[in-house]
């Protein structure tokens, strides 16, 4: 493990506008990303361009660990940011790793961890996707309906192994979010009714090819507030001391995830509080506490950089074309997320602010990064930062409109390295077939 990344002392008028580490912030009018300008990096690396902090990632895992405790099992999710390159920075940690699919299992191999303390996740786990995960050793599959456990127990017993199990509990808990980010609702695709998951642990405990090792529960994404937490822990708790067999067995609770970051506006999420609200129940139950943060750790540490191509005047309203577009940041097309965004430089006087969209090249009225942003007026070539883009960014970024996908960077102190190139137009159609 590294050591803790070092704190300096950043003065809090000097902290970038509206981001959420201090390990982006302002030196003579200008934000750096650690010890590097962010202009330099797009001059360098050219743009659309990803810029991660090494030491915001380690700041925010650190924060969870000091909160949840040393015995406490921390996944990273790695749907929030696949890159190999932060794979490794938390497992240098200590992460344990949250996985939805083969591909992401495949990457924490390839990223050189353990697989032993891998978690599984996902409504829809396919056949050869549970066979990858039996044979790399896995620490158990979060299973969330009947059908999978029959998969499971099927390849389990060809295999002649035993398949870890954590059966996924929708505790059936609403939560102050958008609702395409809620899922443990029973109105949600995610998890097993409290009312028939009794019967699944029963088969389970039946079953020579099975063992049940834990429960899990994610109440969804962007929550701040505790008490969704505890309310869950509460009926995970009755379910389970329902019946005898319920407990038999059981290692570990994991809460999810999901805590909220800022965004630009309020607070984080506090994990002391949310930590103080489950972990000590957990413990008291003999249960390793464990939890699968992605947004929360990732989020906050990486911003997308664009280049101004235009401004435009569309009569009652202002647009600032960049070469960044809906394709490298889907969120505030997809339902509306807000990204705080803001100058790079500041300019050398301080004129009145505009009022204005900023838009992207793509060909659809959805292609926008931002609504009625308050920005200096910038001209073709400046440079913006949309912040608060470390997660669900780039690993939702696509080719549309044959776009290639942005370069990836890594800073760490005064250090820089490329972590995923920027494509090229022939990696749009490598894959394809010319016939």
């Amino acid at each position: 493990m590294r050591p803790a990344a070092k704190i300096r002392a950043v003065n809090p008028t000097q902290i970038f506008p509206g981001s959420g580490s201090d390990r982006f912030h302002l030196v003579d009018g200008e934000m750096h990303c650690e010890g590097l300008a962010i202009t330099a990096l797009a001059e360098r690396f050219g743009t659309p361009l990803y810029v991660y902090s090494r030491a915001a990632m380690e700041d925010r895992f650190d924060a969870v660990r000091d909160a949840f405790g040393a015995d406490a099992r921390i996944c990273y999710a790695v749907k929030a940011n696949p890159n190999l390159s932060v794979l490794r920075v938390f497992g240098e940690r200590g992460a344990s790793f949250d996985v939805v699919s083969g591909g992401e299992l495949a990457r924490v191999q390839t990223a050189g961890f353990d697989t032993s303390e891998v978690v599984f996740a996902g409504v829809g786990k396919t056949r050869a996707e549970m066979d990858e995960a039996l044979r790399a050793g896995i620490l158990a599959f979060h299973v969330e309906s009947a059908a999978e456990v029959e998969v499971l127990e099927d390849l389990a017993r060809e295999r002649g192994t035993v398949a870890p199990v954590a059966l996924r509990l929708n505790p059936d808990v609403d939560v102050d979010t958008h609702a395409y980010i809620s899922t443990g609702r029973k109105q949600d695709k995610f998890g097993l009714d409290l009312a028939i998951a009794g019967a699944l642990v029963e088969r389970i405990a039946r079953s020579s090819s099975l063992r049940l090792r834990g429960y899990h529960v994610h109440l969804g994404s962007q929550l701040k507030d505790p008490k969704p937490y505890a309310r869950a822990l509460d009926r995970i708790e009755a379910f389970v001391d329902a019946a005898s067999a319920r407990g038999e067995g059981v290692e570990y609770l994991d809460v999810g995830g999901g805590f909220g970051i800022a965004y630009g506006t309020g607070e984080a999420c506090d994990v002391r509080a949310v930590a103080h609200a489950v972990v000590d129940r957990i413990r008291a139950r003999g249960w390793r506490p464990t939890t699968e943060p992605g947004r929360f750790l990732v989020g906050d540490a990486g911003v997308l950089v664009s280049r101004v191509l235009a401004r435009k005047d569309g009569g009652d309203k202002g647009f600032l074309v960049c070469d960044a577009a809906m394709n490298d940041l889907i969120r505030p097309a997809l339902y509306g997320a807000h990204h705080p965004v803001g100058a790079v430089r500041a300019p050398d006087r301080a004129p009145a602010p505009l009022t204005v969209d900023v838009v992207g090249p793509v060909c659809e009225s959805g292609d926008f990064l931002a609504r009625s942003a308050s920005l200096p007026p910038m001209v073709e070539g400046d440079l913006l930062a949309v912040l608060a883009a470390g997660a669900y960014g780039a690993s939702m970024a696509s080719n549309y409109n044959s776009r290639p996908r942005p370069a990836e960077v890594l800073v760490d102190g005064g250090d820089v390295t490329v972590c995923r190139r920027r494509e090229t137009y022939e990696d749009l159609y490598r894959a394809e077939i010319d016939s």
